[in-house]
């Protein structure tokens, strides 16, 4: 079987056509919608444990599948991320620039590999970098679900009408953070849903940051000539 058709690489298209019906389904105000957007979610990301454990059950494993499965990744995690910048006030430009930019650093360092005809190294704080960003969606999606389409605009209002106050998003997130801690608030999904996308957002963009430099320094030998692979 061709290597680019096989069982974990199908898997991984899949997650990638899965993408943009996510990305429909999320910035729905119906709540039906948004369930099955955050079903989606869960089920392309656990598709990725799936995808590998079959590669190698089956012998499976390949450098294009290498390749393929951590850009696979990498469109779900920013496709959810850019449309976050639509949906809610506490997830910042800054914060998904970084994001992404340490993604296209990756793939530029992955596909410089290949050509050298050597494999990328990769350490466990790339996968813990990995689990953070998928935790952080997926928490993120759930306060989307636990409060309602109004509330969600009640709280972007407040974050709009702060900053244009002169307050920054970390000082607004900080005020719901501090309401929660002093038990001043009536609902308590709508304070945590005003607060923890933000701080959970700011941590895995640290870790995001600290991760592409840990990849930049272990393979900062691609980066040096020859750039293609010796004969």
């Amino acid at each position: 079987m061709n290597e680019k058709f096989n069982i974990p690489n199908m898997i991984t298209y899949l997650r990638v056509i899965l993408v943009p019906v996510f990305i429909y389904l999320i910035i729905s105000p119906n709540q039906t919608y948004r369930i099955i957007a955050f079903m989606i979610f869960v089920i392309a990301s656990l598709s990725d444990l799936v995808d590998g454990y079959l590669a190698r059950k089956l012998n499976q494993e390949s450098e294009f599948g290498k390749f393929l499965d951590p850009l696979a990744d990498k469109f779900l995690v920013v496709g959810a991320l850019i449309t976050f910048l639509f949906l809610t006030e506490q997830v910042e430009i800054w914060m998904v620039l970084c994001i992404v930019g340490r993604d296209v650093l990756i793939t530029m360092l992955r596909s410089l590999a290949i050509r050298k005809g050597t494999s990328i190294k990769t350490s466990m704080f790339g996968k813990v970098k990995t689990f953070f960003q998928m935790f952080s969606i997926i928490v993120i999606l759930l306060s989307f679900l636990v409060i309602t389409y109004k509330q969600r605009n009640m709280i972007n209002e407040i974050y709009i009408q702060k900053k244009e106050m002169g307050f920054y998003t970390y000082q607004i997130a900080h005020e719901f953070f501090l309401q929660f801690i002093h038990r001043q608030y009536n609902d308590l999904w709508f304070i945590l849903s005003s607060f923890v996308p933000y701080y959970l957002m700011l941590f895995t963009t640290i870790i995001t940051i600290i991760s592409g430099l840990r990849y930049l320094i272990t393979n900062y030998r691609l980066l040096l000539p020859p750039y293609n692979k010796r004969s």
